[in-house]
């Protein structure tokens, strides 16, 4: 390094002292150790995206990366570039029991299955739609995701959310392409995904027809041709309720181009699957259908079963239709991720240059909360008992003393247990603290809400996610000074 070229002896640099060799060593260090240390950091936040939204952070983050499954090469539509066979059948994942009590979520996926003329991608996800079912508030929401998404496939690093489900199946992963795309989709939602329902096509054709069509209310003119150009093309007048059987159903939830008068593009198009699911709801419990439907619903399960892939018993399925259907439509949230809460960016996949849609983190988690949480977050509840709903998570809460209090802990955990809760551990001290901080771990949403009107936490640096599917509580209580007096007597 030359010295003269720093620190040329013509310059004169006002109250500047010179610098020895020694000095000039030592900066030259400190600078190359904080650029270092600002691409390691970079690197493991890399994984924090969307450390907003609570929820299991992707495998490979803190994990050897030679351990991860390669992700092949992807093509211009963000989808493996190898065939995928015609007769791609999902593989039986783990079935999960139900108690007809607590929150439910189920994702569902459209896939484009082998009966639409010219499609060559049978296992693409082309609708991913979470579906979220309250018992004890009856209430219930519908949160679509675009096929677009630019997030974290766990194992297999960023791509487009619709190509989870194809490389769970390439890479024969043991729950296959429905494991990874739930897995995929509730890390990235922060909320648990219980259960996943899997539609083809020629399915859903096949139902709406079963049931008679259904009914939509058109706002706009539109051009849909469901066999394909030119071939079977109809017309939507604006302004009334449509009349559709099956065939015209589904190129109604599927029309996105602005050609054929579908405005919004993928946003409409989802705008447009939630109505069509609202539709069926109307047509499916109408009091007229209702118990005839529910009477023949073993033959419409095994007629269905061929083209429904699920790992939802056919018992739960039942006692889900039957608390669905006493779930008033108001109570019922919509919501859809549009180009507020995700911006357009370019991505090379395979080295070829494609678009894709980037999360905005803190605007997706406030459409997150507004449909899984009850009257939003850190709002009291709207509905239910709040004592009730805290138990029914089963939160494994750890109690911590950061006062100057003997035995606060202890007692703090007595309290809480007294409550319904399960404290599993306490006593381990972090350091003093003025303030009452809660470490949410996994996505216990009920306990959390319990927990910050016990605490009176109200500021947003009370509540840290900090997603670690390895800790052995769900939420820390990291108790503070503010909270010794605020412990009941007894305790």
């Amino acid at each position: 390094m030359d010295l003269h070229t720093l620190n040329p002896k013509n310059i004169r640099y006002p109250n500047q002292q010179k610098f020895s060799v020694r000095q000039i060593i030592f900066w030259g260090v400190t600078l190359a150790l904080a650029v270092s240390f600002f691409f390691f950091v970079r690197h493991l936040t890399a994984c924090w995206q969307l450390t907003a939204l609570p929820g299991t952070p992707p495998s490979y983050c803190g994990e050897n990366l030679e351990n991860q499954t390669s992700i092949p090469d992807l093509n211009i539509e963000g989808l493996p570039i190898a065939d995928i066979p015609s007769d791609v059948k999902a593989p039986q994942i783990e079935m999960p029991q139900w108690d007809g009590g607590s929150r439910i979520n189920i994702v569902f996926f459209g896939l484009r299955g082998g009966d639409i003329s010219g499609d060559d991608c049978p296992a693409c996800t082309d609708t991913i739609m979470l579906l979220t079912i309250d018992p004890v508030t009856k209430t219930a929401g519908m949160l679509s995701i675009p096929r677009d998404m630019w997030v974290n496939i766990p194992g297999f690093g960023y791509s487009r959310i619709n190509t989870a489900w194809t490389l769970g199946e390439g890479a024969k992963l043991p729950g296959g392409g429905p494991g990874l795309a739930m897995e995929t989709v509730s890390q990235f939602i922060g909320v648990p995904v219980h259960y996943y329902v899997q539609v083809d096509f020629g399915t859903f054709v096949s139902f709406i027809n079963m049931i008679g069509g259904i009914d939509v209310y058109v706002d706009e003119r539109m051009v849909l041709d469901p066999a394909g150009t030119g071939q079977d093309h109809f017309v939507l007048t604006p302004g009334d309720f449509r009349h559709l059987t099956g065939k015209r159903a589904l190129a109604y939830a599927r029309c996105r181009h602005e050609s054929q008068g579908c405005s919004g593009g993928d946003v409409g198009r989802a705008k447009r699957q939630q109505q069509v699911i609202m539709a069926i709801r109307d047509k499916v419990f109408d009091p007229v259908y209702f118990p005839e439907l529910l009477a023949q619903a073993p033959e419409i399960y095994q007629t269905f079963s061929a083209g429904i892939h699920t790992n939802m018993s056919f018992e739960d399925a039942l006692k889900l239709a039957v608390l669905a259907k006493d779930i008033p439509i108001e109570s019922i949230k919509q919501g859809v991720i549009d180009n507020n809460m995700a911006v357009f960016a370019n991505v090379t996949l395979n080295g070829v240059p494609a678009s894709v849609l980037r999360p905005v983190p803190d605007l997706i988690r406030i459409l997150r909360d507004e449909i899984f949480i009850p009257g939003g977050p850190l709002s009291p509840l709207a509905q239910g008992d709040p004592a009730t709903l805290m138990q029914a998570d089963e939160a494994r809460i750890r109690v911590t003393n950061n006062t100057y209090t003997a035995d606060l802990d202890g007692r703090t955990a007595n309290f809480l247990t007294a409550q319904g809760m399960q404290v599993t551990e306490h006593g381990i001290p972090t350091g003093a603290s003025d303030q009452t901080v809660l470490i949410v771990y996994s996505p216990k949403l009920y306990a959390l809400r319990y927990l910050t009107d016990i605490f009176g936490v109200t500021g947003s640096n009370q509540i840290i996610i900090k997603p670690d599917p390895t800790a052995t509580v769900d939420i820390e209580i990291r108790i503070g000074e503010d909270w010794v007096s605020k412990l009941p007597a007894g305790y």
